[in-house]
């Protein structure tokens, strides 16, 4: 399914029905046309509304939804989340009931749940944790989070009114510079407003190889990160995942994608870490970027084949498409926000939120994390 998932397209197909009811196409070839189009908009607006409300007692909290009984492919609600509401704020924005011949898009639904997302959480307090993704999320992929980024501006208000703050990306390094590399722009902005009075005690943690490698700010360091063993913020599941079984799966991993390169002639050369294994690009940047049917294909196969293996039985693990290069990764990015909640003090899911891009259901690092806790779907930029 595609990334804005079978929830969306849902809602989508009921939002289609008052549009084809209500909308005025012919309106300007009409007698009375001026007449007609009025009436459409208000019409439209108390069908898309009342659909709106109807979905939201169909959510539901805490496991108890009718929605997850006829989508079973959707997450968890831990919050009520407030549709109507969000519907007629996006109406006022977007005009979507004043259109004659656009439906209401994935774009609107999905910035109609952000809304709702947003204006459930505002309503029910402070936020404890929030989480971010990195690629493409906070910055375009493959980049740095550098200092002119207007989202870091955003981020150090959360820290200023006690939000805890917690990045969640697939780069993995063991070496606190690398991610300092990647995020200077807004590790050096805390440092700074720490300097000036402007935040006390920031909480700012970093989670690398989706759920493998933790560090946590720490403003007297060099990189101004500090890594934390991971003995101390692991999961009870985590800790069953043995290093017989990590280096199994992905040598069952590694094999699929040498196959795979085989098979579809890349240009590709096999990377295997600690805790992953991917291919990236083999001439660097002088190679053509791999297509984007050539990346879908590798990521299927490979999910599909190391699904099968005996390894996957006791080992979760996520493949997905970085942008240009597939990396197959142990544990995925939920266990990355449930480890963080865990090492800072037992945070609620309906007190945390995840920020992310990729909620495709193969290929996407970010739909584990859909799956089990509260999600905003887009850039950072667009969210905050």
């Amino acid at each position: 399914m595609h990334s804005r998932s079978v929830n969306l397209a849902a809602q989508k197909g009921l939002l289609a029905v008052p549009f084809v009811l209500h909308s005025q196409p012919t309106a300007a070839y009409d007698e009375g046309g001026d007449v007609l189009t009025k009436m459409m908009a208000p019409a439209a607006n108390r069908r898309y509304a009342e659909i709106m409300h109807d979905i939201e007692d169909l959510k539901g909290t805490h496991g108890r939804s009718k929605l997850k009984l006829l989508i079973p492919s959707v997450g968890m609600f831990f919050t009520p989340l407030l549709l109507e509401d969000a519907f007629k704020f996006q109406d006022q924005r977007r005009k979507i009931s004043s259109r004659r011949f656009v439906p209401p898009s994935f774009n609107d639904i999905r910035l109609i749940l952000n809304t709702a997302q947003i204006m459930s959480l505002v309503r029910s307090g402070p936020l404890g944790l929030v989480t971010f993704d990195g690629d493409v999320t906070l910055y375009d992929d493959g980049q740095s989070l550098t200092d002119d980024n207007p989202v870091i501006g955003r981020i150090l208000r959360l820290l200023s009114n006690g939000s805890k703050v917690g990045i969640v990306t697939a780069a993995g390094y063991t070496d606190a510079s690398r991610y300092h590399e990647r995020l200077h722009g807004l590790l050096e902005a805390v440092k700074i407003a720490e300097g000036h009075g402007d935040i006390s005690n920031p909480i700012l943690v970093v989670m690398g190889g989706e759920s493998n490698y933790l560090f946590t700010y720490n403003g007297s360091k060099e990189f101004l990160l500090e890594y934390v063993p991971r003995a101390t913020w692991m999961l009870e599941e985590m800790k069953l995942w043995t290093n017989k079984g990590v280096i199994a799966l992905l040598d069952v991993a590694e094999a699929a994608l040498r196959e795979c390169v085989a098979n579809l002639d890349l240009s590709a050369e096999v990377l295997r870490k600690e805790r992953a294994v991917g291919i990236i690009p083999a001439g660097g940047l002088n190679t053509p970027k791999f297509t984007r049917e050539q990346l879908e294909e590798t990521v299927l196969v490979t999910q599909q084949i190391v699904e099968m293996s005996p390894a996957a039985m006791n080992i979760p693990f996520c493949a997905f498409n970085g942008g240009n290069d597939v990396f197959v990764d142990i544990g995925d990015k939920s266990y990355g926000v449930m480890s963080i909640q865990r090492y800072l003090g037992g945070i609620e899911g309906s007190k945390t939120l995840h920020v992310g891009d990729q909620f495709l259901s193969a290929g996407a690092n970010d739909f584990k994390v859909y799956l089990r806790l509260q999600v905003i779907l887009g850039t950072a930029v667009d969210v905050i």
